[in-house]
């Protein structure tokens, strides 16, 4: 029973994290760097709709992600190890905490009309937590291949 709760822990965290990993690179290579492109009357109603709707696109799957990190503490599969699991759990909070830090305080300045400096700032530290979610990524599948039923 344990084998199992463990190795279904595992597949919802793999499904938070690989959504999001996917969900990132969209946002750096295409979403944030079209932002400049909203005409300008526009833009402060465009950013609060964004934030909006991208709430519900990431909320639940950090959520998804970061209970299931925090489970992984304590039960996990065999194939995985407490340090695998601490060092997940840690680039998940680098990933929190830039979010909150950098681009959280970017797109509340962006609500108030777009400023070129404050994009270029967004999508320059966007790639923090770009390469976060592709490190926690690699991790985790090369992890994966001692995990059944894979």
């Amino acid at each position: 029973m344990h084998h199992d709760i463990a190795v279904w822990l595992w597949v919802l965290h793999l499904l938070g994290a690989f959504y999001m990993t996917g969900l990132i690179w969209f946002v750096q290579l295409s979403h944030y760097p079209l932002m400049n492109r909203v005409p300008p009357s526009d833009y402060p109603a465009y950013q609060r709709a964004h934030m909006f709707r991208t709430t519900w696109a990431v909320g639940p799957m950090m959520l998804l992600e970061a209970g299931t990190a925090a489970g992984l503490l304590y039960v996990r599969p065999e194939s995985v190890s407490l340090t695998v699991a601490v060092i997940n759990l840690l680039l998940l909070l680098l990933i929190w905490v830039s979010t909150a830090a950098l681009q959280v305080p970017c797109h509340r300045r962006l609500e108030q009309g777009f400023d070129a400096e404050v994009h270029h700032k967004l999508v320059a530290t966007n790639w923090i937590r770009t390469v976060l979610w592709t490190v926690r990524a690699a991790i985790l599948v090369a992890v994966t291949g001692g995990v059944a039923p894979f």
